[in-house]
């Protein structure tokens, strides 16, 4: 009996040890409630968001079936903070540079099989909220509010890194650990904070019948004239039956013009025709046409036109004759000095720290550049591109909104659109244009004519050739590259490749013009701030739109 009873004390005080200390570091808000204390160190899923005084034990899942269209959050019952569990790995540290430093470390497993780890930025959460919270309420899943926490991103790459090949359709066990991370680059791991099991009857994959689907049949738009040409309908049907079942998310409509006709013409999650998309950085690539119109009429000389000759960079901070050097060029194809990267969370130029001042131009201009650091390479920087805009905006007559209207708009017939603005009311050229679908094919469709529209050269073709070249090759991508404000990468179908160059946007926005191929397609979408966005609509075109309309080209 005595062995029996210390066993059972040294399991216990075990136990405190792994998820709890004795004496917190940092004032916490403690135990919660008595809900709380019962569930110390476990992780509890629920299949919608409940509020702590509605929470009950009979709430939480022991299992559940995983669909398309299922919600699951999760309740993470601490012994304490998490900043006082980084105490515990560095405990010589003050709080903010626990706090700045540390983070949780969310482990994935299936089938007791680890399939992605995954250490949280430090800046999710906050720093008070890592100081004093002893419970984390938030959504893995949650399909009416996407990419609106932290923690659905973390679920985004586990689905993306492993996580939707081992959730194939059966039974799974599902588990969760989390721990403490102290040191992102160099990570220091504590023991296991919380841990949750929840056994999943998963099916993802939906039974469709072709035969019950209809395709939109589609209709005549300004200077648009509908194709005659042929597709593979059963193919389009069942990316439609996906759509519908939440294989493919959040996609709000898919054109495709053929030969410059109307091939196909679909919409999705409450868009219409008339819808205007808001499709953000795609916007990025209209500054780069908005150059080539202004160089045509001589109100640009070049492209390998400096800073310096639009602005005194005296009177900006960091003034260098390397800033001074910077050319309208390195704007177009994001190789510029400035040390702004927008992929780079402490990056001084990222984009989220520009939209909060009150000057976004002063912003940029007062960074300083690091030619040694990013030696002409692309980096993805926002900031760049509203300076460009604001260059053409001081060149062009009747400033940049009037000029983008009479000299591209109007000669395509594109009447309705919303432009976003900076703080000194001019138009925003880091994206967020809206339009409608059929509108921005008309805009891809003018590249795809090499910039003649209804017999006319609105844009040179010499300007279209040097924006669709490979300009700069994209660091970590294979056989992708960057030309003027235009990505470009190549698509697989069967045995052949199509190189296509194309417009991005969050939330798996995209206006591909195809090089080999007689085609324009426009996805637009509002899966903001996922993991799945851009990959989904990669899988749309290899495995569904392509196979589709190209079959009948040979």
């Amino acid at each position: 009996m005595q062995v029996r009873v210390l066993l059972l004390y040294l399991a216990l005080l075990s136990a405190c040890q792994v998820y709890s200390q004795s004496v917190d570091w940092i004032k916490t808000q403690g135990i919660t409630s008595e809900l709380h204390r019962a569930n110390i160190g476990k992780i509890c899923f629920t299949n919608q968001s409940i509020t702590p005084a509605d929470l009950k034990q009979a709430d939480f899942l022991s299992s559940y079936e995983l669909t398309n269209k299922s919600n699951l959050f999760m309740t993470v019952f601490m012994g304490t903070s998490l900043t006082n569990y980084l105490h515990q790995l560095a405990p010589n540290l003050p709080a903010d540079s626990l706090t700045k430093n540390g983070g949780y470390q969310f482990n994935f497993y299936v089938d007791d099989r680890l399939i992605y780890q995954s250490n949280l930025h430090p800046g999710a959460p906050y720093a008070q909220i890592k100081n004093t919270e002893t419970t984390i309420r938030k959504p893995l899943i949650d399909n009416q509010h996407e990419g609106a926490w932290w923690s659905q991103s973390a679920w985004s790459r586990f689905m993306n890194n492993g996580g939707d090949k081992a959730l194939s359709d059966g039974s799974h066990v599902f588990r969760l650990d989390i721990k403490p991370c102290f040191n992102y680059a160099n990570p220091i791991v504590g023991d296991l904070m919380a841990t949750g099991q929840l056994n999943l009857n998963v099916k993802r994959k939906p039974t469709i019948n072709v035969a019950t689907i209809q395709l939109t049949k589609p209709t005549p738009y300004a200077d648009i004239s509908v194709s005659a040409e042929s597709f593979d309908t059963d193919k389009i049907k069942v990316l439609k039956g996906n759509l519908d079942a939440g294989v493919f998310r959040n996609i709000t409509s898919i054109v495709v013009l053929k030969n410059g006709k109307l091939l196909i013409e679909e919409y999705f999650n409450g868009a219409t025709r008339d819808s205007l998309h808001d499709v953000r950085s795609v916007g990025k690539s209209f500054a780069s046409t908005l150059t080539g119109l202004a160089k045509q009429e001589g109100y640009l000389k070049s492209e390998d036109q400096t800073l310096a000759n639009f602005y005194d960079l005296t009177n900006f901070a960091n003034y260098s004759s390397a800033k001074a050097s910077t050319s309208l060029k390195d704007l177009l194809t994001m190789s510029s000095a400035f040390d702004g990267n927008d992929d780079d969370n402490d990056s001084p130029g990222n984009e989220e720290n520009m939209y909060p001042t009150a000057n976004w131009i002063k912003f940029v201009l007062d960074l300083p550049v690091e030619p040694d650091k990013f030696k002409g390479e692309w980096h993805y920087f926002t900031a760049g591109v509203v300076l460009l805009g604001d260059v053409l905006n001081k060149v062009v007559p009747n400033k940049l909104e009037q000029y983008a209207s009479q000299k591209l708009f109007k000669p395509l017939g594109i009447t309705k659109y919303e432009w976003q603005y900076t703080p000194q009311k001019a138009i925003s050229l880091a994206g967020g244009i809206r339009m409608n679908a059929l509108d921005f094919a008309k805009y891809g469709q003018l590249y795809k004519n090499n910039g003649r529209w209804n017999d006319k050269q609105l844009l040179p073709a010499a300007w279209v050739s040097q924006s669709f070249s490979h300009q700069k090759v994209i660091p970590g991508r294979i056989n992708e590259y960057y030309g003027y404000l235009f990505w470009n990468k190549t698509y697989r179908v069967g045995d052949q490749s199509h190189e296509t160059y194309y417009c991005s946007g969050n939330g798996g926005n995209k206006i591909f013009v195809f090089k080999d191929q007689p085609l324009v397609i426009v996805v637009t979408a509002k899966a903001y701030n996922t993991g799945y966005a851009h990959s989904q609509v990669d899988k749309m075109m290899e495995e569904y739109i392509l196979p589709a309309v190209i079959r009948n080209n040979n």
